[in-house]
């Protein structure tokens, strides 16, 4: 059996489609870099495949500095959901993200973000 892409463990964990969770993760993926550095964005961006990494790409070292709110609602602009799905699918992107990248990279990108926006990525899975 073919390994799940990262959209196929992204629509697992939020219980939507493949095709809606591609939408979603490249917009929780743009989202994420332009809140944390250009540093943390790239060493993130070199874990995903090649369609993904660009997302996490900037022109500029500084995060912008925005909110749990602003956060998801840029998401649901982006993918053109509502509130809740992009809570959903930005804590699926995030959590499969983590799996992705690895604990520490994980952490230090996490390490920059608002205690609640952070707190999507919970719980943290365990083991391989």
């Amino acid at each position: 059996m073919a390994e799940l892409s990262f959209f196929d463990k992204v629509a697992a964990r939020a219980g939507v489609s493949p095709e809606a969770a591609q939408p979603l993760t490249q917009a929780t993926l743009r989202t994420l870099a332009e809140r944390i550095s250009g540093g943390e964005a790239a060493a993130l961006a070199g874990h995903f495949a090649n369609e993904l990494s660009p997302l996490l790409v900037k022109g500029t070292e500084d995060p912008e500095a925005f909110g749990y709110d602003e956060f998801l609602r840029r998401i649901a602009d982006r993918a053109g959901i509502d509130g809740g799905a992009a809570e959903r699918g930005a804590r699926a992107v995030l959590q499969t993200m983590h799996r992705v990248v690895g604990h520490r990279e994980f952490t230090n990108a996490m390490a920059q973000l608002p205690a609640d926006i952070r707190a999507l990525a919970e719980p943290l899975p365990h083991g391989p």
